[in-house]
């Protein structure tokens, strides 16, 4: 018997239906932190990730009665906001297949955003409010019994729903934190990136690793969760010599193919620029996808950037209309900048992902097809269309909550390609509108001969032919 089981449920069919075999399966980070920092404190642990095994619910419950943990531990974090909400659904199928059999927890985002309400509709013993580590210490030191000594730990007693106290964040990540416990993970040819990243490594979707080299970031987008878990915009780093040793690993797995899943890698410039340095000096062939902003990014990282296997670079652009960012506390960055900014990314052979949002507040249709209207004016090799939906743990949502804010009747509504889809309807759009425009949005962008020549001119037919199929998926909404 081990003390915990890690688990990260199966969720994909309900987030992505037809689509899921064009989305990435990513290694589970915070489950692999988790398990290595609880080891290092002498807790024996194991990870069961059950979209890497593709395992149903009654698939999932067999292996954890098998395995028979004192404590499983079902990690809610994600490597983007959405993630932690929609990944509950899974959560949700399998705790109610396990009915109190074991003592579980919910550590992660949605769970720290919405901790009442997740005791209240889930068959949990516990959530915690955090990041888990002095939560799951706790636990143990007190033998799963004297659990009002348990920092930032929500359970039940007679009936009422109680916490018990706040801890400080975790400060010394290389202590606390030591890395992922990559050996409990599935072998990492379960894993697999998106359809559009393996562009760049000739379409080969596997092995395929993730990890974080900072948690967490400054900024308050007001659609924004991911700061949930801490409490508060913040912004730490693992040191930059310690992090090379886990892009060791990864090399010495084999593998060429990572995300950075920083909410913000290219921000800090002694923290990222020493990374890049360091994997440029072990001499590594790694196809990098990071993160960053249109006004971060500055020309004379690029080359650094490019040289330490970054091939693609994530920009949050969201709006093409000005009044809409700003609304949304995104930013004051003008139309002409995010031009520039890409144009300037693209000449170093750096391919650009732009994420934009449909239905953020203050959207109508001329808004939204400005939204698209610079999007393909950039005509970057991936765009991402998303509907606005209100993320519990963000500022919206805060600002919302108790205020009749409908909250999707499951948790795959928070995906934005499920059936049910839970778009944030505003004052000129209803729900139906946003997804509808989002759509057909989605099939005007990659059916243009601009970016079909762009494609094939650079990746080849191949690839071209791999989107055609993509855009034979047409997503049921309601």
């Amino acid at each position: 018997m081990i003390d915990i089981l890690f688990v990260h449920t199966n969720s994909s069919n309900q987030t992505f239906q037809s689509l899921s075999k064009y989305a990435a399966i990513e290694p589970p980070i915070w489950a692999a932190l988790l398990a290595n920092s609880m080891r290092t404190f002498g807790v024996s642990v194991g990870i069961l990730d059950c979209e890497a095994f593709q395992l149903n619910t009654e698939q999932s419950y067999n292996h954890i009665k098998h395995i028979n943990p004192k404590l499983v531990c079902f990690v809610q974090f994600g490597q983007h906001p959405s993630a932690s909400a929609q990944s509950m659904q899974g959560t949700h199928e399998l705790l109610e297949m396990m009915d109190f059999e074991f003592k579980t927890i919910l550590v992660g985002l949605y769970p720290s955003a919405l901790p009442i309400k997740t005791l209240q509709d889930e068959k949990c013993d516990f959530v915690c409010e955090g990041e888990g580590v002095d939560t799951l210490l706790g636990l143990f030191e007190t033998d799963l019994v004297r659990v009002n000594k348990v920092p930032r730990l929500w359970y039940r007693e007679n009936n009422e729903i109680k916490f018990t106290f706040k801890t400080p964040i975790i400060e010394n990540l290389e202590q606390i934190l030591p890395g992922m416990a990559w050996d409990l993970l599935p072998p990492m040819e379960k894993y697999r990136n998106t359809v559009h990243f393996s562009m760049t490594n000739n379409n080969d979707r596997t092995p395929f690793a993730s990890l974080y080299t900072s948690l967490g970031c400054p900024y308050k987008c007001d659609f924004c969760c991911i700061n949930a878990p801490f409490g508060k915009a913040t912004f730490r780093f693992w040191n930059p010599e310690f992090m090379i040793t886990e892009f060791d690993k990864i090399a010495d797995m084999g593998i060429r193919n990572i995300k950075i899943a920083d909410e913000m890698f290219v921000l800090n410039k002694n923290h990222f620029l020493n990374v890049c340095d360091l994997i440029i000096e072990r001499g590594y062939d790694f196809n990098i996808w990071a993160y960053a902003r249109v006004d971060t990014v500055r020309e004379e990282y690029l080359e650094k950037l490019k040289k330490a296997g970054v091939n693609w670079l994530a920009l949050g652009i969201e709006s093409g209309n000005r009044k809409v960012r700003i609304d949304a506390v995104k930013g004051k960055f003008d139309e002409i900048d995010i031009v520039d900014i890409v144009k300037k990314i693209e000449s170093f052979d750096i391919e650009v992902l732009g994420n934009y949002m449909f239905g953020m507040s203050g959207d109508n249709f001329k808004t939204m097809r400005e939204t698209l209207d610079l999007s393909m004016e950039l005509n970057t090799s991936w765009a991402n269309f998303n509907p606005t939906i209100i993320f519990p743990g963000s500022p919206l949502f805060s600002d919302t909550y108790g205020k009749g804010l409908d909250l999707p009747p499951t948790y795959a509504g928070y995906s934005y390609y499920s059936e049910n889809s839970f778009a944030n309807p505003t004052d000129n759009l209803t729900r139906k509108e946003i997804l509808k425009f989002r759509d057909d949005a989605f099939i005007e962008y990659y059916n243009r001969k601009e970016w079909v020549d762009k494609i094939r001119n650079k990746f080849g037919q191949k690839t071209v032919d791999i989107y055609k199929d993509l855009l034979k998926v047409k997503l049921v909404r309601k």
